[in-house]
């Protein structure tokens, strides 16, 4: 534990339910803190109780929901008994919009309610939820979800996370929630989040703390300036780290692999943070032994790491992608890219070369585009006032119909299905599944060969005693 009462180890919230409430268990359980993943949480769900929510966990915790009525609804309207015929496509989640839809607001809140439940069964240790800045309409409700689960920390990254500490007072408070959603071009719209009125539920909450992920020295600054934004820490991640990466300072410059060049202007300015008077904890490139001592001689409390614990055995990774993915790491054949066009949100994405997943080209180029999803959508205004959203990973008529320029759409990959399937929830199509999309850290050999030299794998609490540097 740090000074801030939280552990020296934060485990990265990575994916859509790679890092599940199994994963963050396990870690908040062996002295880190466990964290899970608030992406597409509802889509996980509704798919879990559509597979006969093997174990009942989900249904479990949605029994300890403080609305039963809510949790009902939700599993009557999702649980299939004995689960679905897997050759049929999943029951479809709505998307979300700028009108609120109730039904899938109480499915947001009892997922998220269930998820943090879960990873805090059966220990005392504190957990979080990792939640991404860029995907705004659905933070709300799966903040209070998480909140009324007693989740103790909420980390954010991908976007400037400035709105997130006052919206956290707001659920606190209990009472009627209205929260700002950014709108391309300029203005934003509210969207509302009102438990007193919908289920009769108005109690203050615990206020988890607030980590912000940044990569410079100017986002920690700007968010901390202000207490209206000022968080209670950073993670500080550099660009060897897996997801989604901040882009290089200045103007992009490739490599011959395609890659984005990263220099010294893209290094963080520690000192100039640690004079922000927060504590931090550094990501990429930590997660290695000594790397805690490293991290805390250059001023930090700790460390995140996330590419160790993807590829545990309590990780939601699909096993066989675990499997190919540490034995071509211990070959010496796994490539990992950082592709600067993959992510519709615009941010370099890094991604594990697989065959049979997007990142095959073949496979790329034979899926039809659809956006089922729609996560990383960005809202617009249309001409007649009205809101919209789209994305350059949707089908390219569509994009284009809405105003966006094709050329915005060569490269993109669909990360919302791609994700989804990597856990092993991909949708059925008429030509087949939703192939898988991978995506890992850098430094993938060196894990296997500090964990699993000989073969096999490992275990999450394997992992923690490396990076502490706790023998037994």
């Amino acid at each position: 534990m740090t000074a801030t009462g939280l552990p020296a180890l934060v485990q990265g919230g990575m994916g859509v339910a790679v890092s599940g409430w199994r994963l963050a268990r396990a870690v908040s359980r062996t002295g880190g803190l466990g964290v899970v993943s608030g992406t597409a949480l509802e889509v996980v769900a509704a798919r879990t109780l559509a597979d006969g929510d093997p174990g009942g966990h989900l249904r479990r915790a949605a029994a300890a929901f403080p609305v039963p009525e809510v949790a009902e609804r939700v599993v009557r309207r999702w649980y299939v008994e004995g689960g679905r015929d897997p050759d049929q496509p999943y029951p479809a989640v709505p998307m979300f919009s700028a009108r609120t839809n109730r039904a899938l607001l109480e499915l947001v809140v009892l997922a998220s309610f269930a998820e943090v439940w879960l990873a805090k069964e059966g220990h005392s240790g504190p957990v979080g939820i990792n939640l991404l800045h860029k995907v705004q309409i659905p933070t709300a409700p799966t903040l209070f979800g998480a909140m009324l689960a007693g989740v103790d920390v909420v980390v954010m990254g991908a976007g400037i996370p400035s709105d997130i500490p006052p919206l956290l007072d707001d659920l606190a408070r209990g009472g009627r929630v209205t929260h700002r959603i950014d709108l391309e071009g300029g203005d934003g719209f509210d969207v509302e989040l009102d438990p007193p009125a919908w289920w009769g539920l108005q109690q203050a909450l615990d206020r988890p703390a607030f980590l912000a992920v940044v990569s410079s020295q100017t986002l920690a600054t700007f968010l901390a300036r202000s207490p209206t934004s000022r968080p209670d820490g950073f993670v500080v991640e550099g660009p060897t780290a897996g997801g989604h990466n901040a882009p290089p300072r200045g103007r992009l410059a490739l490599d011959a692999r395609g890659e984005p060049v990263y220099g010294p202007r893209d290094e963080p300015d520690l000192d100039r943070i640690a004079a922000l008077g927060l504590p931090f904890w550094l990501a990429g490139g930590y997660g290695r032994p000594g790397g805690l001592a490293a991290a805390r001689e250059l001023g930090a409390v700790g460390i995140q790491a996330g590419t160790v614990f993807a590829l545990c055995e309590e990780s939601g990774l699909a096993p066989h992608l675990r499997t190919e993915l540490i034995d071509a790491a211990r070959a010496g054949t796994l490539e990992v890219r950082t592709d600067p066009l993959a992510s519709p949100s615009g941010y370099p994405f890094k991604v594990a070369r697989l065959d049979g997943t997007v990142a095959d080209p073949t496979v790329y180029d034979a899926r039809r585009r659809v956006c089922d999803l729609g996560y990383l959508r960005t809202p617009f205004r249309r001409d007649d006032g009205s809101i919209g959203l789209r994305c350059p990973s949707e089908p390219v008529e569509a994009y284009v119909r809405k105003g966006g320029d094709a050329a915005d759409t060569v490269g993109r990959m669909c990360l919302c299905n791609g994700l989804t399937a990597t856990v092993g929830i991909g949708q059925v199509r008429p030509g087949g599944r939703e192939p898988a999309l991978v995506t890992i850290g850098d430094g993938v050999e060196e894990v296997v060969r500090w964990l699993a030299p000989e073969g096999g794998g490992w275990t999450a609490a394997e992992a923690v005693r490396l990076l502490l540097g706790v023998s037994g």
